[in-house]
């Protein structure tokens, strides 16, 4: 078993897993209260829009997303029942969907895109100074890469709809 690592750096780990918390629960509750958006479906909506033509693989969608990965295909089962978006099968891989942003996704996105930077600067950036925002960029970019090297090849394959979406036929994910 190695050694336990110095007090600062668990300190640090410590702060940053709590800074995560308290920040990202801020501003799931200020896009909730004030744009009726929880965080998990800004964060599929602001993917979608990057994206070219608004549409992804649900693999690249669960590979993008930044909050939760688990219960994804079902949070995009409720965004289609929402009409933020919608399901497309794959042309060349008959097994493979995407997930597409509707206009009405793209019109909330664009609704609650204030609110949510807005909790970024208040919540974070506001509170650093830019020598810390370049340090802790860099540090955080090492860590990550050196993480998502760590983890080797993802699995391939995508994530299917819901049965009761499946099911139904093409038309369930009409919006």
């Amino acid at each position: 078993m190695p050694a336990r690592p110095d007090p600062a750096y668990l300190s640090a780990w410590r702060l940053l897993l709590e800074a995560h918390a308290t920040v990202t629960e801020l501003l799931e509750h200020e896009l909730v209260a004030e744009r009726g958006l929880p965080l998990s479906r800004y964060d599929v909506l602001l993917n979608l829009a990057e994206a070219p033509d608004g549409r992804l693989r649900m693999q690249e969608l669960s590979a993008s997303v930044l909050l939760s990965k688990s219960g994804l295909s079902r949070l995009v089962d409720r965004m289609v029942e929402a009409g933020l978006v919608r399901r497309e099968r794959c042309q060349d891989d008959r097994r493979g969907w995407f997930a597409v942003l509707t206009d009405q996704g793209r019109g909330a996105l664009r609704r609650a895109a204030p609110v949510h930077l807005r909790g970024i600067q208040e919540h974070f950036t506001g509170h650093l100074e830019p020598e810390e925002v370049q340090a802790m960029t860099a540090a955080l970019t090492r860590v990550v890469a050196a993480a998502r090297a760590s983890a080797g090849p993802q699995p391939a394959g995508d994530l299917e709809p819901s049965e009761d979406l499946a099911s139904a036929g093409p038309a369930a994910g009409a919006g």
